[in-house]
């Protein structure tokens, strides 16, 4: 059971790296924009919102609905890029990753 072992090291040694990796990623910033930047949204890599920032201009009792699109389109684009930041580094993760079986 000697191929037992080494798989159990690559496991929690993936493991260390995958937490590690996530700790990173609640650092690392995304930044989205919508409406020629008078809505801008700033996420991190766990797809948390950390800010939204709104240009006055674009404040309008009147068309509350063109706000909340704006708001939207720039949250959805800062997740996304927030997912492809996390993808991005969990392939680095696995590129090198050799455990029989798997087919990683």
């Amino acid at each position: 059971m000697k191929g037992f072992g080494n798989i159990m090291k690559e496991a929690q040694k993936l493991q260390q790296q995958m937490e590690a990796m996530q700790a990173e990623m609640g650092k690392r910033k995304v930044e989205a924009s919508a409406g020629g930047g008078m809505v801008t949204v700033e996420a991190n890599g766990k797809q948390e919102l950390l800010s939204i920032k709104i240009d006055r201009e674009v404040i309008n009792p009147d068309d509350a609905q063109m706000l909340e699109d704006l708001v939207m389109a720039a949250c959805n684009e800062a997740l996304r890029k927030s997912r492809e930041m996390m993808q991005s580094e969990m392939g680095k993760l696995s590129a090198g990753l050799k455990i029989p079986g798997l087919g990683l």
